[in-house]
Parts: structure tokens; C-alpha cells; sequence
């Protein structure tokens, strides 16, 4: 009876470990993978109830946040294991970065004045 009393801790403790280390694995795991991307990692959660997790035995589910290349910020849940890479569900952009590509009137308006220097140029060599 006392071996049983002492089995239970130790099993649960057991558990404990390896979900905190397969944690660390895939913290890293997914903090490469948004590397490769050219992108930057801000955050990781565990999300055991995220989309997807329904049927799910061996796949991990994060919410996560991470900037892109062009430093736009996103948020997404992405699934990873052990032997599995990592993937991105729900992948949305919720904040758009102050260096996003310029709106299209501005593009209008910087084609019109590219437009005039042109032939301002073209004038300026007819006179020479």
C-alpha cells in the first residue's frame, strides 16, 4: 500500500518533466522555424484546446505572435511535436508595421512627380 502512495508522485512528477521539457523543444523548434522565415519570435503559449485539437494525441498546439520580415506583427496558433515539423493555423496579421509599402495614392502621386522630372530632364537635354 505504501509503494502505491509513493508510485503516484513519482509518476506524476514523471509527466510533469517531460511535458516541460518537450515545452522547451518546441519553444525552440518554433523559434527557428520563425527565424528561417526571416522573422522574430515575441511570443509562444501553450494552447491545449487551440484549433485543431480534437483528434490531436501527439501535436502541440501554441498561440503565438511573432513580426515577419517586413515587421508586420502576427498572431497564430502552430502545431508542433516531436516528430513533426511546425505548421501555422489562423495566421493573421493584428498590427501592420510603420514601414509597410506605401498606400496607393501616394504611389499615384510619386508616379506624377517622377512623370514631370522626366520630362523636365527631357527638356533640359533638348537644350543643350
Amino acid at each position: 500500500m505504501e509503494t502505491a502512495f509513493l508510485i503516484v508522485p513519482v509518476l506524476i512528477a514523471l509527466m510533469v518533466a517531460i511535458r516541460i521539457g518537450a515545452g522547451v523543444f518546441d519553444h525552440s523548434r518554433i523559434n527557428a522555424y520563425v527565424a528561417s522565415l526571416g522573422g522574430e519570435l515575441l511570443s509562444a503559449r501553450w494552447s491545449p484546446f487551440g484549433p485543431g485539437w480534437y483528434g490531436e494525441k501527439r501535436e502541440r498546439i501554441y498561440a503565438i505572435r511573432y513580426l515577419d520580415r517586413e515587421g508586420h506583427e502576427h498572431s497564430a496558433y502552430c502545431k508542433t511535436s516531436l516528430l513533426a515539423s511546425v505548421y501555422f493555423t489562423e495566421d493573421r496579421i493584428v498590427r501592420q508595421s510603420a514601414t509597410a509599402p506605401p498606400e496607393r495614392e501616394s504611389l499615384v502621386e510619386e508616379n506624377r512627380r517622377l512623370r514631370q522630372e522626366i520630362a523636365r530632364l527631357k527638356r533640359r537635354l533638348g537644350e543643350e
